[in-house]
């Protein structure tokens, strides 16, 4: 499609077209939606292009709507690589695309901060539950949850509070020293 007729359909000026091509503005899903639907997808799928469903890898692009991509791969699912723009990864989540690891979210624990079936992209550098938060970990049986870890920082020997968010699953505790830490959640996929 050409940029005129994208700017007829969309009603978006050829200036703020230009901008978004160029970098000059940051992309948010805000300002996808005038094109999306033109383009026969959806702003998610436009943003976190890869193998989001209904898209597909690598696009060829003039400078449309997307900057140069970076590709990581999920080491638990070899299979499922996944494609997120650079501008995305280096300025909303802050760190590099080969430290992301995106995870399917399966059980109810963490409702409903995050559901069952939704995904999470988590960043592998970040190991210490250091701020609070949503971090993926190792369970006993070498499974990887998602659970809110807090450091309780009053005890001599550091510990770490395991949380759920869902109520009905009771918290628990661990040493610092015996948790695996996969890494911290730093953004959540949820398909509607």
């Amino acid at each position: 499609m050409s940029r005129s007729r994208l700017v007829e359909l969309s009603g978006v000026s050829k200036q703020q077209l230009s901008r978004l091509e160029n970098g000059q503005i940051r992309l948010r899903l805000d300002h996808l939606r005038p094109f999306a639907a033109h383009l026969g997808y959806t702003p998610e799928q436009i943003l976190l292009w890869g193998r989001f469903p209904g898209t597909g890898g690598h696009v060829e692009s003039k400078g449309a709507l997307r900057e140069q991509e970076e590709r990581h791969a999920d080491p638990v699912k070899s299979s499922d690589g996944w494609v997120f723009p650079a501008s995305f990864v280096r300025d909303q989540l802050h760190t590099s695309a080969a430290k992301l690891l995106v995870l399917d979210v399966t059980g109810d624990s963490m409702a409903p901060t995050v559901m069952s079936g939704d995904r999470v992209v988590v960043d592998t550098a970040h190991k210490s539950p250091s701020p609070d938060g949503l971090y993926a970990i190792r369970d006993t049986f070498d499974d990887i949850v998602v659970k809110r870890l807090q450091l309780l920082r009053s005890t001599k020997i550091a510990r770490v509070k395991i949380i759920s968010d869902n109520p009905i699953h009771a918290a628990e505790e661990a040493l610092l020293d015996e948790l695996k830490i996969v890494g911290k959640v730093v953004c959540c996929l949820k398909l509607f």
